[in-house]
């Protein structure tokens, strides 16, 4: 079995769209993304090895030292498949941006160390 690393991501546009919404809806809105989210958990269990977390805001390091920064990053989840296909259909359909505004996960293999 390989791993995956699968990020989550939303527009600042979404967001926004989010925050319009009234409290009611939101509220609404947010149970049946959570109730989601549980059943899809629940679904793919044994391909999950690390359930992850929401993100938040984000520091940059560089040679120029540290800064702000921005980026659409929500959060992120660890699974594991035998192929890129397979651990990108385990998030066919996710409650990230069917129920959430998230606009939509990306799936990349965790390679090796070199070396």
């Amino acid at each position: 079995m390989k791993k995956f690393l699968a990020v989550y991501l939303g527009t600042e546009a979404s967001r926004n769209a989010w925050m319009a919404l009234d409290e009611a809806e939101r509220q609404k809105r947010d149970k049946a993304g959570m109730q989601g989210w549980n059943d899809w958990v629940q679904t793919h269990k044994d391909s999950i090895v690390e359930l992850g977390a929401p993100l938040g805001k984000t520091l940059r390091a560089s040679r120029r030292g540290i800064d702000t920064a921005k980026n659409e990053l929500c959060a992120f989840t660890v699974v594991q498949a035998t192929s890129h296909e397979q651990a990108a259909k385990l998030f066919e359909d996710h409650p990230h941006f069917m129920l959430f505004p998230g606009e939509s996960i990306e799936i990349m293999e965790c390679l090796p160390i070199p070396g």
